[in-house]
């Protein structure tokens, strides 16, 4: 009968860990093509942890870094992003990254540029599960075509190893915004004072 309450509560586990799994697509939504990660000691495995939630535990695919402990990801999206949630998943080591340094918009970063000021910085905890959830500040990464995650440090071994790298979020499809002002242009608005001046300009440009 014990037996028996413990699947059932597994089931439940599953459920709602599936769920969670949806919202962690944004792998999908990942240029692959021109995706790039710094100092990884196999090139492209740096691409093989952004991976569907269900592999998350897959250890055969993973990226470590080659010369030291920084990682360097510039990951392009095919669209506009919120991102709303990141999980990183490595092994019970000391080669866990220990802090994440997140960059907007900011594409073909190198070690050079990784000095400017990030927009937001997370003290990593250890995590072999992917359980632990880093949230974004939504203000500044409400709209986020390139995101660079830079890896400096880890809890003291000589290479960072990560196996899984999961991002949340909203994906909308990219140029939307010249459509949107191509709209406004198109609509006179007689009432608004500087928009009278702006069709007089271009009565006079045509």
């Amino acid at each position: 009968m014990s037996h028996h309450h413990c699947h059932g509560h597994h089931d439940h586990d599953h459920s709602s860990s599936d769920e969670i799994g949806f919202q962690y697509n944004l792998y999908e939504k990942i240029d692959k093509e021109n995706l790039q990660c710094l100092n990884e000691t196999i090139e492209g495995s740096g691409k093989t942890v952004f991976k569907p939630w269900e592999k998350r535990h897959d250890t055969t695919q993973f990226v470590e870094s080659d010369a030291d402990e920084e990682l360097l990801f510039n990951i392009p999206f095919t669209g506009n992003v919120k991102l709303k949630g990141i999980k990183i998943s490595a092994e019970d080591s000391d080669s866990h990254p220990a802090k994440l340094r997140l960059f907007k918009n900011k594409p073909n970063m190198t070690f050079d540029d990784v000095t400017l000021e990030p927009d937001q910085v997370f003290e990593l905890q250890k995590d072999s599960q992917g359980v632990l959830e880093y949230s974004p500040k939504i203000v500044t990464f409400s709209s986020v075509s390139h995101l660079t995650m830079h890896f400096p440090s880890n809890f003291g071994a000589e290479n960072t190893k990560i196996y899984y790298i999961g991002l949340k979020g909203e994906w909308t499809p990219g140029h939307r915004h010249g459509v949107t002002i191509c709209t406004y242009e198109v609509r006179p608005n007689i009432d608004d004072h500087k928009l009278k001046k702006f069709d007089s300009v271009s009565r006079q440009i045509e």
